[in-house]
């Protein structure tokens, strides 16, 4: 059987925010689905480490599992929390910088 979802195990309770560990000065990431359709990724952000502007074809749903990311979307900032979500559209120019050490889960949806 061909398995869409890699890097995580199966038929196994899992916790999200211990599938991706911070590493000093770093962003660490674990792919977990990358197609045309869809991309899910775990993250961890150390302190003051960040992703800078950019901008997506498709709509990316931010999660956030541990501390607290600064998010820009299109100018405005944001500052979700533990089990906070926030959605930066397709298009708009967004970033993400750990105000302290913070882990999400990214899912990005593409126009087909």
């Amino acid at each position: 059987m061909n398995n869409i979802l890699k890097n995580i195990d199966f038929s196994k309770v899992l916790d999200f925010s211990e599938l991706v560990a911070y590493q000093s000065g770093q962003i660490v990431s674990r792919t977990l689905v990358q197609n045309k359709a869809v991309s899910i990724t775990l993250f961890a952000f150390d302190k003051d480490e960040e992703i800078s502007s950019h901008e997506s074809s498709g709509d990316a749903m931010v999660y956030v599992l541990e501390g607290v990311g600064e998010i820009t979307i299109g100018g405005e900032v944001f500052y979700p929390e533990k089990d906070k979500v926030i959605v930066m559209p397709a298009g708009v120019p967004h970033a993400v910088r750990a105000k302290e050490p913070f882990k999400m889960l990214l899912v990005v949806v593409f126009p087909q």
